[in-house]
């Protein structure tokens, strides 16, 4: 009778190791790919940040504008940021920053017969 099997016991460890590797590398792409989602996020949360930090910086001033018409702006900390708050001419320029994020928030203002007018709020990059 003819053997129909020759001697394959090394077949196994090479598929083994074949597979092994398939494995690894799918886990590691799949590792970066998290990874630089989670940056990503982390950027765009933190620039959504700055701009709420920004724009609370321009409220906090049109605040005291309407207290004090000799105010000329300051730097706060608003939880895990700063805003940069100026004040000139009627202009007031906001800017929040929070982590490595920066936005800019500027509003011009009209003051006629005590009464403070906000004319333009936008966004300047």
């Amino acid at each position: 009778m003819k053997k129909c099997c020759t001697n394959s016991s090394g077949q196994a460890l090479v598929m083994l190791l074949f597979f092994m590797l398939i494995g690894i590398t799918v886990t590691t792409a799949a590792v970066h790919i998290l990874i630089n989602n989670i940056t990503g996020a982390s950027t765009v949360e933190q620039s959504a940040l700055a701009y709420a930090t920004a724009e609370s910086g321009v409220e906090n001033a049109l605040l005291r504008m309407l207290r004090d018409s000799q105010y000329s702006g300051e730097t706060l900390t608003l939880g895990g940021g700063t805003v940069v708050t100026t004040v000139s001419s009627g202009t007031i320029t906001a800017i929040g920053t929070v982590g490595g994020a920066t936005r800019k928030v500027q509003v011009q203002t009209v003051y006629n017969n005590d009464i403070l007018t906000v004319s333009s709020w936008k966004e300047i990059y």
